[in-house]
C-alpha cells in the first residue's frame, strides 16, 4: 500500500493559482492520498489544497511596491519555513513567485528537504544574475517552455520540459458563441475584453488606463461591448474606477477570464500570464504596463530581450503591439485596439502565429510533472 505523502505548495496571484490547480491534479492521479498545504487561491482550494495562507498575500510587482510590503511578506516566509522545518514534507514545490519561492526553497533544501520549482524564471529575458540562485535553491526545475531545459543544463540544474498546462486545457478551437450566451452578450457583437491585471499595484496603474481607452475607442465605434474580469477581492475597487469613468457598454465579471477571452474579438491586457492565454485563445491583443517609475527604470535596466509580452517573445518578434510605460496612453492603447477591428489579414495571420505556439506547448503537463516529482523524490 502506497504511503500518502505531503506536499508543501506556495503559489502568488491569481495565475499561479490557476498552474498550481493544474498541477495538483496530476498529483492526485498519481498519489491519490496525497496532503498538499501551504500558499494558494480559490483554485487550489478546489483540488483539497490546505491554503494556510492566500495566495493573494503574494500578489505584488514591482521593486518599490514589493519594499512596502516586504515585512509582512518575509514575516509570512519565515513562518512557513519554521513549521516546514519542523515538520518537513515530502517535497517542496515553488509555483512561480521566484522572488518569493527560491529564498524559502534554498533554506529548505540545505536541510535535505527536496525542491521543485514549476515554472522557471525568466532568466533569459531579464535578471539573468537569478541562475545561481536557482542553482543553490533547486533539486529540479519543471519548465513550461522547450529552449528553457538547454538553458539550465548549460549551468548543471536538473529541468524537465513539461509542457504549458494552459495549452492543454484549452482547446484549440473555442467555441466563441458559447461563451457570448454564457456571458449574455449577442452573437454578433463587437467585444472587447479588459485585462488590467489581478494585482492591487496593476489596478492601481493600468485599470484606469484600460477604462479610458475603452471610453475612447467606443467614442469612435459605438457599436463595441467591453468586458473585464475582476479578481474578486479586487472587483468593488474596479467597479469604482469604471463608475467614475463612465464606460458604455461595460459588463464587469467576477472572474471568469477564459470566459471573456473566449467571447472577445480583441483583447486589452496587462503584460504577463494573461497574455499567453489570450494567444492560446488566438485572440489579438495589446499587451500593456504600467509601474511605479523606479520600479520602471529597475526593470528595464535588467531587461535582455526586446520584447516584455510573452507571445512576442516566444515568436522572436512584435507579432501584437507592446505600449509600456509612459507609452500606454489611453490614446494609445485606444488607437492599438482599434487597428484590430481594421485589419482582418493582420488578425488571421496572427491566429495562424497563436495556433503553432499552441501546438509547440500542448503537453500531457500534469504526468509529465508527476513523473519528474516522483524521480525526486526517489533521489
Amino acid at each position: 500500500m502506497q504511503q500518502a505523502l505531503s506536499f508543501s505548495l506556495v503559489a502568488g496571484e491569481a495565475s499561479g493559482d490557476l498552474l498550481a490547480s493544474l498541477l495538483l491534479q496530476g498529483m492526485k492521479k498519481t498519489w491519490p492520498d496525497l496532503k498538499a498545504s501551504g500558499i494558494g487561491g480559490a483554485q487550489m482550494v478546489a483540488q483539497g489544497f490546505d491554503a494556510q495562507w492566500s495566495s493573494n498575500q503574494l500578489a505584488v510587482r514591482g521593486y518599490v511596491e514589493v519594499l512596502r510590503h516586504y515585512r509582512r511578506i518575509v514575516g509570512i516566509r519565515r513562518q512557513l519555513r519554521d513549521q516546514l522545518l519542523a515538520h518537513p514534507p515530502s517535497a517542496f514545490i515553488g509555483v512561480d513567485a521566484p522572488d518569493f519561492n527560491l529564498d524559502l526553497a534554498r533554506d529548505l533544501k540545505a536541510h535535505g528537504i527536496p525542491t521543485v520549482h514549476f515554472v522557471c524564471p525568466s532568466i533569459w529575458a531579464w535578471r539573468a544574475d537569478r541562475i545561481e540562485k536557482i542553482k543553490q535553491s533547486v533539486d529540479h526545475v519543471l519548465c513550461i517552455f522547450p529552449f528553457e531545459v538547454d538553458l539550465l543544463a548549460q549551468h548543471g540544474i536538473r529541468a524537465t520540459y513539461v509542457g504549458h498546462p494552459l495549452a492543454q486545457m484549452i482547446p484549440q478551437q473555442v467555441d466563441r458563441d458559447a461563451a457570448r450566451q454564457a456571458l449574455g452578450l449577442a452573437p454578433n457583437a463587437r467585444i472587447v475584453a479588459l485585462l488590467p491585471g489581478s494585482r492591487d499595484s496593476e489596478i492601481k496603474y493600468l485599470a484606469k488606463r484600460f477604462l479610458q481607452a475603452a471610453r475612447l475607442t467606443h467614442a469612435q465605434q459605438a457599436d463595441l461591448q467591453f468586458v473585464l474580469p475582476a479578481v474578486p477581492a479586487l472587483k468593488a475597487q474596479i467597479e469604482q474606477l469604471a463608475k467614475a469613468v463612465n464606460v458604455p457598454n461595460l459588463q464587469i465579471l467576477e472572474g471568469q477570464s477564459h470566459w471573456a477571452l473566449a467571447a472577445c474579438d480583441v483583447t486589452l491586457n496587462a503584460s504577463g500570464t494573461a497574455t499567453l492565454e489570450a494567444a492560446l485563445f488566438k485572440r489579438p491583443m495589446v499587451i500593456a504596463y504600467n509601474m511605479n517609475v523606479l520600479s520602471w527604470w529597475i526593470t528595464r535596466a535588467k531587461k535582455l530581450q526586446p520584447w516584455v509580452g510573452l507571445p512576442n517573445i516566444l515568436s522572436n518578434d512584435f507579432v501584437v503591439p507592446e505600449l509600456l510605460q509612459d507609452a500606454a496612453t489611453p490614446q494609445a492603447l485606444a488607437l492599438e485596439v482599434l487597428r484590430w477591428f481594421d485589419e482582418p489579414e493582420r488578425v488571421q495571420q496572427v491566429q495562424q502565429i497563436f495556433s503553432g505556439l499552441h501546438d509547440s506547448l500542448r503537453r500531457d503537463t500534469a504526468s509529465l510533472a508527476s513523473h519528474a516529482i516522483q524521480e525526486v523524490l526517489q533521489g
